[in-house]
């Protein structure tokens, strides 16, 4: 009797186990919608440092050209499986004792060569362009070629080996994926700065959440990531439900153990998209604030360099008091106080430096200060970057206080809505992808 209940319970922790593991694909499969869905789509102008989200083309001043279709592309995989049969005879012996013989035929593809390869490639939009390194990200590329030929074609060894696999039937099977040049891209990944220009780049980052770049569009993916939560939970009840009701059948009524099996997986689902929920909320303040620090760090950086530019301008003539207590405001504008709180709000020194310049001359014949207004002038473009990607990120974490479900579960975390910087005044050259430097 001991054994018989043992092994009647087997069904049910096998089915409970699987149906905690489709739960967990299941989140994991919310969590990157709601990461999708909450991430502002950026424009390549106000990406800066941290996570973001990009849509826009892929281009580059040298493509690849790809294997099979010999399209210039800027990532493409490709592969050649060969088909084989055989048929196989095997002895075997039937419920009554007697040996039996039995043929049967079995099929199936070999791969016998595939390679691929990827470049780093601009993503550009209305607005500039940002360099991507696609190494160690999730790709999701376009299908560019597919056909099956038999060996009398060209394309059957002139793309394939000369050896053939095993009981081949000499048909070959040519598949090949990319993202070609100026395709659609979007790219989700973490953004950093650049070494060798002041601009961003998108690379991989071990403590960045995703890094995605897919052909598909942001709704395309959202909604299959949408259908991934409904199926993995589809898959979770029916295992919790089934296991339950065979384990206990003829001891309970099995409506009642598939509706007390399925309540109990309803429930975590509940508790564990809460979870997901709160955690995402919590993270875009997160972001809200590191993007603030962006600015402000930017700002003290500009700061370092104004008295440099008050050394130069002293030491070359006494100017006007004018000119003077320009430089000497601009000095004191170490860090500005974030939006809505009492304080000064930052300032740009681009168009005051080029009036500086404008109205003596007697400036620009000195490399000192032409040096010192390219570095403020790259200064500027960070403190616009940092400023553009704030405002993306605060406008979107003010949007998601207002959705429900999710202004509950800010409640219980005490989020507030974030003010925007209003400081107008900043600008950033646009960037032209002819001109810059061969990605390496």
């Amino acid at each position: 009797m001991h054994d018989a209940a043992g092994a009647s319970g087997w069904p049910a922790l096998v089915g409970g186990v699987l149906a905690l593991l489709f739960l967990g694909l299941a989140l994991r499969a919310n969590r990157r919608r709601r990461l999708v869905d909450n991430l502002p789509t950026s424009k390549t102008t106000g990406v800066f440092i941290g996570l973001v989200e990009l849509q826009g083309t892929a281009e580059t001043p040298r493509p690849l050209r790809s294997f099979l279709a010999e399209i210039p592309c800027v990532y493409y995989q490709y592969e050649v499986a060969e088909h084989w049969s055989r048929t196989v005879t095997e002895t075997y012996t039937d419920s009554q004792g007697n040996r039996r013989t039995r043929t049967r035929h079995e099929s199936g593809w070999k791969t016998v060569d595939s390679g691929g390869r990827m470049i780093p490639f601009y993503l550009q939009d209305d607005y500039g362009a940002v360099l991507v390194r696609p190494e160690g990200a999730t790709i999701e590329p376009r299908t560019v070629f597919s056909t099956i030929c038999g060996r009398t074609e060209p394309l059957y060894y002139a793309k394939g080996p000369a050896w053939a696999v095993a009981n081949s039937d000499h048909r070959r099977r040519f598949k090949e994926e990319a993202i070609p040049l100026k395709a659609p891209v979007y790219v989700m990944g973490q953004a950093r700065e650049r070494q060798d220009v002041v601009a961003p780049e998108i690379a991989a980052d071990k403590s960045a959440p995703m890094f995605l770049i897919s052909t598909r569009t942001e709704r395309e993916i959202s909604r299959g990531y949408g259908w991934a939560w409904y199926g993995w939970n589809l898959l979770g009840l029916l295992c919790a439900a089934g296991g339950a009701v065979i384990s206990f059948q003829g001891q309970w009524p099995p409506v009642a153990v598939a509706a007390l099996a399925g309540g109990g997986y309803l429930l975590l689902l509940l508790l564990g998209w809460m979870w997901v929920v709160f955690n995402s909320m919590v993270d875009l303040r997160n972001r809200v604030q590191q993007a603030w620090s962006l600015v402000d760090v930017q700002l003290k950086r500009r700061h370092d360099l104004i008295p440099n530019v008050v050394a130069v301008v002293s030491g070359l003539r006494d100017y006007e008091r004018e000119v003077q207590e320009t430089l000497a405001l601009l000095r004191a504008q170490m860090q500005a106080t974030a939006p809505g709180e009492p304080g000064p709000d930052p300032a740009a020194v681009g168009q005051r430096l080029l009036a500086l310049a404008e109205r003596y001359p007697e400036l620009k014949a000195q490399e000192p200060f032409l040096r010192l207004q390219r570095e403020l002038a790259d200064t500027e473009t960070r403190i616009a970057l940092a400023r553009g990607y704030y405002n993306e990120i605060a406008t979107h974490h003010n949007l998601r206080l207002e959705l429900i479900p999710d202004r509950f579960l800010a409640r219980l975390a005490g989020m507030q809505p974030r003010p925007l910087m209003e400081a107008n005044d900043f600008q950033r050259p646009p960037v032209v992808v002819d001109a810059l430097p061969s990605p390496t």
